[in-house]
């Protein structure tokens, strides 16, 4: 069992575009596009971008021999929906639409996620067993990894469909900065970080505790690699989009800057691993 969790025993990835195609990101991806696009005169767009870009992941997955999964069929299906709802549907349907679909959007996933850890099969397994050997897809400690990584998408879904309803709800403006872009952005990307995190941190844990290997589990702080970019993007978008005044989108620049000069010192090791 304790081979299972070995790096040689994952099918190699020959370049980023198979990692990719191999990865949730793929089947997450569109979703995120039809979230963020969506809003007001935007519903056509960002449906049409968010099935553009699963179609592109269908037919770029299938040249390469990965199977088409099923968010991706989901995912093509909801979006088609939205599309052919943007061109017949009345004009109060669409405006409806308009202001709710990123909600819609990241309800129906959060949904479809906590389907498949309802029915026992967590929709991340699909992607993993792309790049796992069969032998090895009993591993408990594969399918706790995978249960771990579609609940936490599973909680980000939920989350960034309740935040969104507050911006739309309570607050009335469905563009947001906050509700709208920033905490949704944040959440997803927490969820990507421990999506890169959790499996390396997991089976390093699992052979130590079985005296297999030495091999140190990774830092922590691998996990805040992101927030440092991402503090001085909100400073920037913010401060060019009007959201923030100047002195706080430079104060947001300036934390980010320093945050990731903290961090260098801080997690030397992660960030040599990453680069």
């Amino acid at each position: 069992m304790a081979d299972a969790d070995k790096p040689d025993a994952a099918v190699p990835r020959t370049n980023f575009i198979d990692g990719f195609l191999r990865s949730p990101f793929s089947g997450i991806a569109p979703w995120i596009v039809m979230a963020i696009m969506s809003g007001p005169g935007r519903l056509g767009q960002a449906a049409a971008a968010a099935l553009a870009l699963t179609l592109i992941v269908m037919w770029a997955g299938s040249r390469r021999g990965i199977k088409v999964h099923s968010l991706e069929v989901f995912g093509a299906v909801v979006f088609a929906g939205f599309v052919a709802l943007g061109i017949f549907g009345s004009p109060a349907l669409v405006n409806w639409l308009e202001l709710w679909a990123g909600e819609i959007t990241n309800g129906l996933l959060a949904a479809y996620a906590l389907a498949t850890l309802a029915i026992r099969k967590p929709f991340t397994i699909a992607y993993a067993r792309d790049t796992v050997d069969p032998e090895h897809w009993d591993s408990p400690l594969f399918i706790r990894v995978n249960y771990t990584l579609s609940a936490v998408w599973a909680g980000a879904f939920v989350i960034n469909t309740a935040v969104g309803t507050f911006g739309d709800a309570v607050l009335h403006d469905g563009d947001n900065f906050w509700t709208g872009w920033i905490i949704q952005l944040a959440i997803t990307l927490i969820a990507v970080a421990i999506t890169e995190f959790y499996p390396d941190y997991a089976r390093a844990k699992y052979l130590a505790a079985s005296g297999e290997s030495a091999e140190v589990p990774p830092s922590f702080g691998k996990l805040l690699d992101w927030l440092p970019g991402f503090v001085i993007g909100i400073g920037i978008a913010g401060w060019v989009s009007g959201a923030l005044a100047a002195a706080v989108g430079i104060a947001l620049i300036v934390v980010g800057i320093l945050a990731g000069v903290l961090m260098r010192k801080l997690f030397p090791e992660e960030k040599e691993e990453t680069t």
